[in-house]
């Protein structure tokens, strides 16, 4: 009998009766041989193991999960919560590593984008060099910071039929970053998102400090309700706890859009034949999309960028 992720853990969990860390369980299922039963054959089945259980934990998604503490982020039953002892769950003593101390660059921000990208949509990212655009051709058009494609995990007979039938279930995202949003760049940076995120069937304005004040809180909302473009913030302590603030609204992939950003950009166009030949192959080749760091590494890269001068 096959085992879904979110099964594997389970069963897991119930065997152990505690708290666990994604890695815990993996390594625990790989000990009792839940692994060889998981219906995938993915590259990286750690990281779809913690997407999935990530995204159970969302708050207004009904799961068996519950996830509880940072640093790691420890997950356990809801039919335990009575018995499982998260009092005894300790937080590591160091604090969070401060990073104001230098403006980050955008660049910095993309290990980050590319581990949301795979936790929240199990989406694969490539970062799009803007050197690598033509400057004599459709001057008008601009293309995002990071685009991303999720494959459907889907039997082998529906995927086939789903080819056969020219209608892939697969999805296209666009991705503009900042540094910071206020009123200040507010309308620059929302219609480049709108600009550049055209041709996606979802498109995000992500940026690591979002003003918290009401009115321009309010404008933002506004604007994302009118462009369908959704909103990201990035938490530099804690890559666990960024999160969707306005959900974009899905669109129909716009060819022309894309053909002419092929025209433009090599680097776009890479992107688009890896994920053709991704989706003829049945298997996405992780090694050829940005890399995905775990959340700590992602936390000392962040951290050694903000030290340095």
């Amino acid at each position: 009998m096959s085992l879904t992720f979110l099964q594997l853990a389970e069963k897991v969990l119930a065997e152990q009766n505690r708290a666990l860390s994604v890695d815990e369980i993996w390594q625990l299922a790989l000990s009792a041989d839940y692994v060889a039963q998981l219906n995938s054959t993915g590259k990286t089945p750690i990281h779809t193991l913690g997407s999935k259980l990530y995204g159970a934990c969302k708050p207004g998604v009904e799961s068996n999960f519950v996830s509880i503490g940072n640093r790691p982020k420890r997950f356990y039953l809801r039919s335990m919560e009575t018995t499982v002892d998260t009092e005894s769950i300790e937080e590591p003593p160091d604090e969070p590593v401060s990073l104001e101390l230098k403006p980050l660059l955008e660049k910095e921000l993309h290990p980050l984008m590319a581990y949301f990208a795979q936790s929240e949509f199990q989406a694969y990212c490539k970062t799009i060099n803007h050197q690598k655009s033509s400057k004599s051709t459709y001057a008008q058009w601009t293309h995002p910071d990071m685009v991303g494609c999720f494959f459907p995990d889907m039997e082998p007979a529906a995927r086939e039929l789903s080819k056969a039938l020219g209608s892939p279930k697969l999805r296209l995202y666009s991705f503009e970053l900042k540094r910071h949003l206020t009123f200040q760049n507010l309308r620059e940076s929302f219609f480049q998102a709108v600009s550049n995120s055209s041709w996606a069937n979802e498109g995000y304005l992500c940026a690591s400090k979002i003003s918290a004040d009401l009115d321009f809180r309010s404008e933002l909302q506004r604007l994302s309700n009118s462009f369908g473009i959704g909103v990201i913030e990035f938490d530099l302590n804690d890559p666990d706890s960024t999160a969707i603030l306005y959900q974009a609204k899905e669109h129909e992939l716009d060819w022309n859009a894309i053909n002419k950003l092929c025209e433009i950009n090599t680097d776009f166009e890479v992107f688009l034949h890896r994920v053709r030949a991704d989706l003829n192959n049945n298997e996405p080749r992780v090694e050829k999309y940005d890399r995905v760091e775990t959340a700590e590494k992602i936390k000392e890269m962040l951290a050694t960028a903000g030290k340095q001068s």
